[in-house]
């Protein structure tokens, strides 16, 4: 885990974003029927309730990881395993729900879409980011019953918060997954779903009009944010900001049009932050607009080559952007899980408890994205093998070991161990190594700076020790 080839020379300049303007125009829909013999009553042929609702049924999941309590295993896994395969049942929402000043219109996951499930749009390639050489579906699942076995969700000996990595995997594993290396792939191809013919008999909308919904609402953002600073975006994902969120003035939030999920609140997160000068939030939304408003102006026709290579530039920038978001939330992570660590060598007693818990839970988002990354389209190759080198299957805990590997029983097993300032190191080369490689700009949390002092000073102490 600790040993590095990769080498930091120079860190990649933050290239600036052009800044955008919004019109009233440029909100996802409505748009209107060009399905050709369309007889039914719809005017607005927009369709991704399925999408919110599978960001729902994560929402929730991710609240019941942390509600385990050493008894309750078995009915909990059940639990989180309905909002993972889907219910036959309506389905509670459990997250996000209405709060003081923040109403939410619906209160069942099928209120939004019925038939749901975050199973069937898994990642299920390998994930070696994990130990056991798991598929991505096993992996996750094993998490989950990890997650009901413990106490709030959280496992202190070997370092996991279960909440937070089942939620950022999904975040790659279903909805960049499904967006990019499907909807947006092979489906936007000429025999695919074409757009001179109805998605399914009768629907309101063509083959293409259905498939760019499908992948703009795995993005998670509303209907109107254009209309949005990255501020307000994220406000909107944490519940504070009604005005910002009820577009359409009828006092709740729709969870089908006006809220934040997770992907775009990350984006907006990202330009809020560090260098603030990024717009992935902007780009991406206009993109997936832009996208949209070229299907429907083909009127029903089939796409021509032109229309289509058009399409693929436009998704080829959801794309590219998209990751960028992943990584610089890991990049961010990794920085919070240095800095963690030099508030764990200081604090003593209840306060190195409380450290402790904050690193496991931030070194949770950091695998969790960092796994994320992974299950995209693109082969991230040696980038990814030396992410997982540097991170690891595991955190170096309080006794400084680390989890290297599971047993034959599904056991952890801890059979290595590390200085607090070598892991330090690795969190520096994960940043560094996202800069070179993907292109960070926002960089939130930017510890590089420390980067060669620290390792010149393990250098010294290793040299030392071998004289």
């Amino acid at each position: 885990m600790l040993k590095s080839t990769f080498k930091c020379t120079t860190l990649v300049a933050a290239g600036l974003f052009a800044a955008t303007t919004v019109s009233a125009a440029d909100v996802y829909g409505p748009y209107p029927v060009t399905v050709k013999g369309y007889e039914g009553d719809k005017t607005d042929s927009v369709s991704y309730s399925g999408q919110i609702a599978r960001h729902v049924l994560h929402d929730s999941l991710k609240a019941l990881a942390s509600k385990g309590n050493g008894e309750n295993a078995a009915e909990l896994e059940a639990q989180m395993l309905s909002y993972f395969n889907g219910s036959d049942e309506d389905l509670p929402i459990i997250a996000p729900v209405s709060k003081d000043g923040f109403p939410v219109k619906q209160e069942t996951v099928n209120a939004i879409s019925s038939g749901k499930n975050i199973s069937g749009k898994f990642y299920n390639g390998l994930m070696p980011a994990w130990p056991g050489a798991q598929s991505g579906k096993d992996v996750v699942l094993s998490m989950i019953s990890k997650a009901a076995a413990s106490e709030g969700g959280y496992d202190a000996e070997n370092g996991y918060d279960w909440g937070q990595l089942i939620s950022k995997y999904t975040m790659g594993a279903m909805m960049y997954n499904q967006s990019v290396d499907n909807y947006l792939d092979e489906k936007l191809d000429a025999d695919q779903k074409p757009n001179d013919a109805p998605y399914s008999e009768g629907a309101a909308y063509t083959g293409k009009e259905h498939v760019w919904d499908e992948g703009f609402g795995y993005w998670g953002a509303p209907a109107h944010a254009l209309s949005l600073t990255p501020a307000q975006a994220y406000a909107v994902a944490k519940q504070s900001d009604l005005a910002a969120a009820d577009a359409n003035g009828d006092g709740v939030v729709d969870l089908k049009s006006e809220y934040v999920f997770g992907p775009a609140y990350y984006a907006a997160g990202a330009d809020n932050s560090g260098t603030k000068t990024t717009t992935y939030l902007p780009d991406i939304m206009r993109a997936f607009v832009s996208g949209r408003e070229l299907i429907t102006s083909a009127g029903g026709e089939a796409l021509t080559d032109a229309q289509r290579s058009e399409l693929k530039a436009y998704a080829a920038t959801i794309e590219s952007n998209w990751e960028k978001v992943l990584a610089e939330a890991t990049f961010k992570y990794a920085g919070s899980v240095y800095a963690d660590i030099a508030a764990l060598e200081e604090a003593e007693g209840e306060d190195k408890a409380k450290a402790y818990r904050n690193y496991v839970k931030h070194w949770g988002e950091l695998k969790g994205f960092a796994m994320a990354l992974q299950t995209g389209r693109n082969n991230l190759g040696e980038t990814a093998v030396e992410l997982n080198n540097l991170i690891g299957f595991g955190p170096v805990t309080l006794d400084n070991s680390y989890v290297t590997g599971i047993d034959a029983d599904g056991n952890f097993e801890r059979k290595r161990r590390a200085t607090w300032s070598e892991y330090q190191l690795s969190m520096l080369q994960v940043q560094a190594l996202l800069a070179d490689k993907i292109g960070v700009a926002a960089r939130a949390n930017d510890k590089t700076s420390a980067l060669t002092d620290l390792a010149d000073k393990l250098g010294a102490i290793s040299n030392a020790e071998t004289d």
